[in-house]
């Protein structure tokens, strides 16, 4: 209980609500159309990507209708905990799998693997729980987001490290995630304190990182639009953003930092709850299908299901490499007293929510 106050007295609980499709795995068509009904998904993915999404799952599952709530990975992770004792939410999908093994902690998740878990990847499997309390979908890695044309103008090199980020040139013009409401942000954080061999070496990055940073954004992905744009010419955020402001013409390049990318999986839970719907079990060996995949790799280089799909150019060649050491157990253990410090040390720079 006390780490369930801890938790909610960081957040402010602002919630987005939005109305998903109603929700292709022939295995489980029969037993929706038995049941029918609906389900409440509670998810932090990436609006674009949810709707393509969910318009797959309404195809196939013409017959269940989803409600979405959607926000940041820590607004969702603290509405839920708020919500332990009377759960609303009947599944999560894509959160980062240390807030749902913080949830599971607190007894929140209840166990289910789905149809067909042989297919997925060894590492998008929860190899400690049997059934499975969470189920990678996707993978994403921070990368840096380079405005090539605004670096130009200041005579200033593109950096190619986490390092090179500490370059006092550098001096407000990056902008980062804040770990308390991102995702990526916490990824960020959590990757500076296990890479070096003294977890204070790591804050000691942190700090020195802190004088060049702009602002904290609310969302992972609003660094790489704002470098885009040039509004900090350097964003922290994460690959899939990043390559998609590539694509749209903007002048930016996405790097992948020599040290390795901080990286977590984006998972799958049901929730435990009185009256578990066959429709949430339904959904979640939808969500494992070979065609569900294919929607996720045109977001995500890493998927929990391998897809034969070519990787975009900016990719190194093989993105796994890339990634760098993440024990997700302990960035869960550790959550709360990370973002406790975060905040007590960094959030004067913090942006207001931005949705």
């Amino acid at each position: 209980m006390k780490k369930l106050i801890g938790f909610i007295s960081i957040l402010c609980l602002l919630f987005l609500f939005g109305c998903g499709g109603s929700g292709e795995n022939k295995d489980t068509k029969a037993a929706s159309e038995k049941t029918g009904g609906s389900l409440v998904v509670y998810t932090p993915m990436e609006t674009d990507h949810l709707q393509d999404y969910l318009s797959l799952f309404e195809k196939d599952h013409p017959e269940i209708k989803v409600e979405t709530v959607r926000d940041s990975s820590g607004v969702i992770t603290s509405r839920l905990l708020a919500e332990k004792n009377n759960p609303q939410a009947d599944i999560i999908i894509g959160m980062g799998v240390e807030n749902l093994i913080l949830l599971d902690e607190e007894g929140m998740i209840e166990g289910y693997t789905p149809k067909h878990a042989d297919k997925i990847v060894d590492m998008f499997a929860d190899q400690k729980n049997d059934p499975m309390k969470w189920v990678g979908s996707t993978g994403y890695m921070t990368t840096i987001s380079v405005n090539t044309v605004e670096l130009e103008k200041k005579g200033l090199p593109i950096p190619k490290s986490y390092e090179d980020l500490l370059n006092p040139e550098y001096e407000g013009l990056i902008s980062m995630p804040n770990p308390a409401s991102s995702g990526v942000g916490f990824v960020m954080v959590s990757l500076m304190l296990q890479m070096f061999d003294d977890e204070e070496k790591g804050w000691e990055y942190l700090d020195n990182l802190h004088d060049n940073i702009g602002a904290y954004t609310h969302s992972g992905s609003k660094p790489a639009v704002e470098a885009a744009k040039g509004e900090f010419p350097i964003g922290i955020s994460f690959d899939g953003r990043s390559i998609q402001q590539e694509d749209s013409g903007a002048p930016l390049v996405t790097i992948f930092p020599e040290e390795g990318s901080g990286w977590t999986l984006e998972a799958n839970s049901l929730v435990k709850k009185d009256n578990i719907k066959e429709e949430a079990r339904v959904f979640l060996d939808w969500a494992i299908s070979e065609e569900t995949m294919r929607v996720n790799r045109n977001y995500y280089a890493l998927t929990g299901v391998d897809v034969d799909e070519p990787l975009h150019e900016s990719y190194p060649k093989d993105p796994k490499e890339q990634l760098s050491d993440n024990d997700f157990y302990w960035s869960a253990e550790n959550r709360e007293r990370i973002i406790d410090r975060w905040i007590k040390s960094y959030d004067s720079k913090s942006e207001a929510k931005e949705e």
